[in-house]
């Protein structure tokens, strides 16, 4: 029996499908789209039939997987805001894109049949990031601590170079340093 969308989950219920999305985002990274689902979920500690119950297909699956990542990376700019000093929630929040496009990158052979399938997992996340970083970036200007003529489009784009160049791993510390390099060059009074 498939889980009926409108129907709200059960908290239990709800543990386990975020538990499944957790392993199945860790496993697909490492394995791509031939990723045996049985493994996902053993690795989420539940049972086959809750597993299709909540995601009849691979596609739907990988898809769920990839909105989780995005979603997370997201909501965090609010929350880092509401916890941190603004040039601190940014930094925070650049490393948390550097662990978001990783598992994308990760990811890339499944979310490419997800795409074959028909769906587009991709079609709000430019907007939702643009959105964050905005957010995140707004916030830096306000206080004094980063230049007002960057734009969020210019800082993605900068973001996507740093992730394309040193996404993977092993070469998390070289994407730190770029990271660092990049919110140095956005600091008040740098630049023009």
């Amino acid at each position: 029996m498939v889980r009926d969308p409108g129907r709200p989950l059960r908290a239990d219920a709800q543990r386990n499908r975020e538990k499944i999305l957790s392993a199945a985002v860790r496993i697909f990274a490492e394995e791509g789209l031939n990723a045996h689902l049985e493994r996902i979920a053993k690795e989420a500690g539940v049972g086959t039939g809750t597993l299709y119950r909540n995601f009849p297909t691979r596609e739907l699956l990988i898809e769920a997987a990839y909105r989780k990542e995005l979603a997370r990376l997201c909501d965090a700019a609010p929350e880092l805001l509401a916890a941190l000093p603004p040039r601190e929630a940014m930094r925070v929040w650049l490393g948390r894109f550097m662990d978001y496009a990783n598992a994308k990158l990760g990811m890339a052979d499944a979310l490419r049949g997800v795409v074959a399938s028909g769906v587009n997992p991709y079609a709000q996340s430019h907007e939702m990031i643009q959105d964050a970083l905005s957010l995140l970036m707004d916030a830096a200007v306000t206080a004094g601590v980063i230049r007002s003529d960057i734009s969020a489009t210019d800082m993605f784009a900068a973001l996507t170079g740093i992730a394309l160049a040193s996404g993977k791993p092993e070469q998390r510390e070289q994407a730190d340093r770029l990271l660092d390099l990049t919110l140095d060059g956005l600091s008040a009074g740098s630049g023009r």
